[in-house]
């Protein structure tokens, strides 16, 4: 098993967006370069150099990807069935005794059904899970009910939490060893299957708490987050062709969702 840094090489995206597993279809764009599963095969990756690491899903292991952690390491995760709430209370209760679990679902149901129980058994006292979620925002077309709209809002004003928010294949294979070795609670959202790789012609390096400038640029400042990053890079290349000079701004790694300093330090030099 190869460390957590060396990932599985980049394909391209198919004329055609065909699933990788069971109703997950890919982003990318046509001829866009992916790679899938990077969560998956981050998290069984990391696992084989750090034996406190568990993966817990709420049955969705095949639709958050973990099911290649479960796969490679089946006697350390746990399916509880479709009930985020025991899901959360039994990482909570892992984590006290010392373990890392990365308890996954989909991103609705941490933030609405499961709330109270993340706040109380896990953010309230700053114990150490990582809650990794699948279709945030309007990334499915399963309707309303799976449609994570409001999750960052009500995850930043939970105490202690810290937010990822990535990019691409290469943000999320990067982030997994990092909030991994981050003390406290964490809540990244989560791009599955065949994922779209972005930031490898940017030299890009993932660090928790610290945006990144991708592009500098004297007319337009974009501040991005997630996958929202990729389609604000195509902008800039669009616009770029019409004169339009444009600086393109990642956020969201950071306790309280913006990585503040970061932001005030890009907008300082445009004054």
């Amino acid at each position: 098993m190869s460390s957590a840094n060396n990932t599985s090489a980049p394909s391209v995206a198919p004329k055609k967006k065909l699933t990788t597993s069971a109703m997950i279809a890919s982003i990318a764009s046509e001829g866009q370069a992916t790679r899938p599963a990077p969560f998956g095969h981050a998290l069984a990756a990391l696992a084989e150099q750090r034996q406190d690491i568990v993966g817990l899903s709420a049955d969705l292991s095949k639709y958050t990807d973990l099911h290649i952690f479960a796969k490679a390491h089946p006697e350390r995760f746990y399916q509880m069935g479709m009930a985020e709430q025991l899901l959360m209370s039994a990482a909570a209760g892992m984590a006290r005794e010392g373990f890392v679990p990365f308890a996954t679902t989909y991103a609705v149901f941490a933030s609405r059904r499961a709330y109270d129980f993340i706040c109380m058994a896990i953010a309230e006292d700053n114990l150490n899970v990582k809650i990794v979620c699948g279709l945030p925002g309007l990334t499915t077309g399963y309707g309303p009910s799976h449609q994570a709209t409001d999750d960052l809002a009500i995850f930043r004003a939970m105490p202690n939490l810290m937010i990822v928010d990535p990019c691409d294949a290469l943000e999320i294979e990067q982030a997994v060893p990092a909030i991994a070795a981050h003390q406290g609670p964490v809540y990244m959202r989560l791009l599955r299957g065949n994922v779209p790789l972005v930031l490898d012609e940017y030299g890009y390096t993932f660090e928790i708490g610290k945006a990144k400038t991708l592009r500098t640029g004297n007319d337009v400042l974009i501040i991005s987050t997630g996958l929202m990053t990729m389609r604000a890079l195509e902008a800039a290349k669009a616009l770029q062709a019409d004169g339009v000079d444009v600086a393109v701004l990642p956020t969201l790694h950071d306790r309280y969702g913006i990585s503040t300093p970061a932001v005030c330090t890009q907008i300082k030099a445009w004054l």
